[in-house]
């Protein structure tokens, strides 16, 4: 269960249209490596992880990514907001327009709309754990794509915050996985002491 609390994560406060951009940065609300395939792809894997850490984990990123969901959603439609129809297509979002108006709708920066298969839980923890390590390196790398394409400092100064946060989540991924082969090792420790000993019980009654 979640409580919402109704403010962003980082303010959005974007005063001039630039639908290009607009078009630019939806590759961060529906594309592939997009905050909506990280929120689905770590609440889905958290079941799987074998410790409860690094279940906690999954499920405080996969918030936090809910959060920006909500936050590049704002972006896109106040970068958008009150643009006309010739706008629109002069924009290359004539196809947009036509299906959906100003409303924000999953797709990528082509108009690709979100699918599921973007979003990888395969059930091993160390698996999933490089996946998401992978998943925050690429969204980092498509916000410095998106900062270089804006000179709106508004703008800027909310991708500069989503990409800290992507950094941020790369490392505690990294924590994670070590904590997860740890307990494997300690695990699988602490089987073969539990061998050993009833080897040497065995071997005592002969």
């Amino acid at each position: 269960m979640w409580i919402y609390e109704k403010r962003m994560e980082h303010p959005v406060n974007i005063k001039k249209k630039d639908l290009k951009l607009a078009k630019a940065i939806m590759a961060q609300y529906g594309g592939p490596d997009s905050e909506l395939s990280a929120a689905i792809r770590y609440l889905s894997q958290r079941y799987t992880m074998p410790t409860g850490k690094t279940k906690a984990l999954l499920t405080d990123i996969g918030t936090e990514e809910l959060a920006h969901v909500e936050m590049i959603a704002a972006i896109v439609y106040q970068l958008t907001r009150g643009a006309t129809p010739k706008e629109m297509m002069a924009a290359g979002m004539q196809g947009t327009f036509a299906e959906h108006d100003n409303a924000i709708y999953p797709a990528d920066a082509n108009g690709v709309p979100w699918t599921a298969a973007y979003v990888q839980s395969i059930g091993d923890p160390v698996t999933d754990l490089h996946e998401d390590m992978a998943a925050e390196q690429k969204a980092r790398t498509t916000y410095e794509h998106l900062i270089k394409l804006s000179d709106d400092h508004d703008v800027i100064d909310v991708l500069k915050f989503l990409w800290q946060r992507e950094i941020v989540h790369f490392q505690r991924f990294g924590e994670a996985l070590m904590d997860v082969q740890d307990h494997y090792h300690n695990k699988h420790m602490f089987c073969d002491m539990k061998y050993k000993e009833k080897e040497k019980t065995r071997k005592g009654k002969r």
